[in-house]
């Protein structure tokens, strides 16, 4: 398969800029797969899809503040530096801005309490950084890092917290599992009373969110790996959903991903571990019944994994028609719910 299959026209407006409030009234496309239908509705009418028994799976992670802006001791050359993943108690994997101009043994400041020391290069620009600190790591993270938006959302956001899920709460990703941020507390509670199990995974977001796909044919994409936890009583009420006949919802890929990497033989097992599991059409579900998630960018992992769940034409066609209906994309756009 080649990655320009993935392709598809999105108007510049088209990408949000800033969430919407309340967190559960933006737009919710769902897509039938037995009946090819299409419906046009809010989020808040996500219950109107839900039944008793079903079982809604969501990823827990919390966003680090994880983007840093220091200078370089000796010089003042500013950097920029993304957090991906904690590699020990105070040494990361980072993607460092720019990456030419630190050599190991040089340390960049972010602040009188705050510095960090490049230990070696690794591939595709990531680094190996080790943070000294004076006081809790944490802590220091959260005054001088900022929220790692994406790209391509070049407006300020106002409050941190609308990058995060109401139910964050595992500190380690580099990105939200966005999906997720459509959920208000109260539309959960309401969930619940339906009988509808909520079950919490973990998926700490990494450097696959930041890279674009840059392969001619699809298979021969290397994905990052990302760590992912799936407790005891997580994977026996999954697995008696499934033994049961009951719907597996997966909120967010990062869902899927966790619950799919965790699957043998049709069942979740319980554990930790990093996966670099990579979904595409042609892939067989074992877990997963239906996703609730967000509009994607073109050529991109996540709009395969979709494909892989609805079929790449149909994909394509619903988001053709998720345009002409001037829904919003990406990170704080709308959500598509495939049943």
């Amino acid at each position: 398969m080649k990655t320009s299959d993935f392709d598809y026209n999105l108007p510049e407006e088209l990408i949000a800029q800033t969430p919407i409030e309340p967190r559960d009234h933006s737009r919710l496309l769902v897509y039938d797969r037995k009946t090819e239908e299409v419906s046009h509705r809010h989020f808040y009418d996500v219950t109107d899809y839900l039944k008793k028994g079903d079982v809604l799976v969501l990823n827990e992670t919390k966003v680090l503040p994880a983007r840093l802006y220091g200078k370089k001791r000796g010089t003042g050359t500013d950097f920029e530096f993304l957090l991906l993943k904690r590699l020990a108690l105070d040494v990361w994997e980072v993607i460092m801005r720019p990456g030419k101009k630190l050599k190991p043994g040089g340390i960049v400041d972010f602040g009188p309490e705050l510095s960090a020391e490049l230990l070696c290069k690794k591939e595709d620009g990531v680094c190996e950084v080790k943070f000294r600190h004076e006081g809790i790591f944490e802590e220091l993270l959260d005054r001088y890092g900022n929220m790692p938006l994406p790209p391509y959302i070049t407006e300020r956001l106002e409050q941190k917290e609308r990058y995060q899920t109401v139910y964050a709460k595992e500190d380690g990703s580099a990105a939200a599992p966005t999906a997720g941020l459509h959920f208000t507390p109260e539309l959960l509670e309401k969930i619940e009373k339906m009988g509808v199990i909520i079950v919490k995974i973990l998926l700490h977001v990494g450097l696959g969110t930041f890279r674009p796909m840059k392969e001619e044919t699809v298979e021969q994409h290397v994905m990052h790996s990302e760590y992912y936890s799936v407790s005891a009583q997580a994977a026996e009420t999954v697995n008696a959903a499934k033994r049961e006949g009951r719907r597996v919802i997966a909120v967010g890929t990062t869902s899927v991903r966790t619950l799919e990497s965790a699957a043998r033989d049709g069942l979740v097992q319980a554990g930790s571990a990093d996966t670099d599991i990579f979904i595409y059409p042609g892939y067989r579900f074992q877990v997963v019944d239906a996703l609730i998630t967000n509009f994607h960018l073109p050529k991109s992992t996540l709009i395969m994994l979709v494909s892989a769940l609805m079929g790449r034409e149909k994909a394509l066609d619903v988001y053709r028609q998720a345009v002409e209906e001037r829904y919003r994309f990406f990170s704080f756009g709308d959500a598509m719910m495939i049943l």
